[in-house]
């Protein structure tokens, strides 16, 4: 007899306490808590610590690095460019 090789595949919710956010998907991930969702129904919650909703890329809260600025605050703190030995 074929055993069943594939992991059980079911509804998951999973949310995001930081941002006050959970989605309803579909994943092999398993919990020991439930969750009662908008349609009525229970389903298993996985706690995330980031997701889309606060994730700095995906929020547009994303620190850019300024090389220029990082090398224009090293030259002021050690001295300027090139050409400079003792």
């Amino acid at each position: 007899m074929q055993q069943d090789k594939h992991p059980d595949y079911h509804a998951v919710v999973f949310r995001d306490r930081a941002a006050g956010y959970a989605f309803l998907t579909r994943s092999t991930a398993t919990s020991d808590q439930t969750i009662e969702w908008d349609d009525g129904e229970t389903y298993p919650v996985v706690d995330v610590e980031i997701s889309s909703e606060s994730h700095p890329f995906y929020t547009g809260k994303a620190r850019t690095v300024d090389s220029e600025g990082r090398v224009a605050a090293f030259e002021r703190r050690y001295g300027g460019g090139a050409g400079q030995g003792g």
